[in-house]
């Protein structure tokens, strides 16, 4: 069963840009998610944190591999995650998932119950 939706992925060249989105596919309105993350997962290789954020933008927290090129927002109306990546190398090439949580935040997968199918991020050199 979705329980999010990620769309924003393709095929790219080291340097390029993307934008992921991701939209809750709860229906109860007076629902709101607390935490929401990025993960991301190569093929061969566990499942990688990327970038998380609460309630505001100044609990946004990166990897250290995406730091600095990653920028991850929210938008509570729409209950909604979007990752911003910039300066794409062939090195961030995996399936990447977004994830919620109903209370707190957390940078394992173990931390979110709720996640979507995942989009597939391609970097060629």
């Amino acid at each position: 069963q979705v329980q999010l939706v990620e769309s924003g992925g393709g095929l790219v060249q080291a340097g390029d840009s993307l934008r992921l989105s991701c939209v809750s596919a709860v229906s109860d309105n007076t629902f709101r998610l607390s935490g929401m993350a990025w993960f991301r997962q190569a093929p061969g290789k566990e499942r990688e944190f990327v970038a998380r954020i609460g309630w505001s933008a100044g609990t946004a927290l990166y990897s250290s591999a995406v730091k600095g090129r990653f920028t991850i927002s929210r938008d509570d109306a729409q209950k909604a995650v979007y990752l911003q990546m910039d300066s794409l190398k062939p090195e961030d090439t995996a399936l990447y998932y977004c994830a919620a949580k109903y209370a707190g935040v957390g940078i394992i997968p173990a931390d979110y119950p709720l996640w979507g199918q995942g989009t597939q991020v391609t970097v060629s050199s």
